[in-house]
């Protein structure tokens, strides 16, 4: 292949399977996402994006009775680094460089969120991701809760 030549995609459901043992291994192995994310589900995946859902539980709510800002940012930064997953496959998504989020609305305990994560550009040293997290209505994804940005180092060592 040439220098700008684009790789064969890979396999949807790949992808997913990926994502799905990607997750399966780091929610042992981090005490927060295991807190906020047991119960979280792959639903899609592509090169660059992934959807998965998750049923808001008492873990993820603040005071007032909404989804915590903490656990918004922390959904975040993991959508961020299974989007950067899809793109080829990788097990080491980088470290956090920057996270910026916005809060639009809320849920609430036992609503269902959707969680769709994208890898805008992958690089050697930067990977570049949006993340938006939206209320489940009717099963489809309805209003937008957050959205999010996440910037990670990601080169190799």
């Amino acid at each position: 292949m040439g220098p700008h030549a684009q790789e064969a995609p890979v396999d949807e459901g790949a992808i997913k399977s990926h994502l799905e043992e990607l997750t399966a291994a780091q929610l042992p192995n981090s005490a927060i996402y295991n807190f906020l994310l047991s119960g979280v589900q792959i639903r899609s995946a592509s090169q660059g994006s992934m959807t998965a859902r998750l049923k808001l539980t008492r873990n993820h709510i603040n005071s007032a009775g909404g989804i915590h800002g903490a656990a918004s940012a922390a959904i975040v930064d993991w959508a961020g680094g299974m989007a950067i997953a899809t793109w080829d496959l990788r097990r080491k998504t980088g470290v956090s460089v920057d996270i910026h989020v916005t809060y639009l609305s809320s849920a609430a305990e036992g609503d269902e969120i959707e969680i769709a994560g994208t890898a805008d550009k992958v690089g050697g040293s930067l990977a570049f991701t949006r993340v938006v997290i939206s209320k489940v209505v009717d099963g489809e994804a309805g209003p937008i809760i957050a959205n999010g940005s996440h910037t990670k180092f990601v080169k190799q060592r």
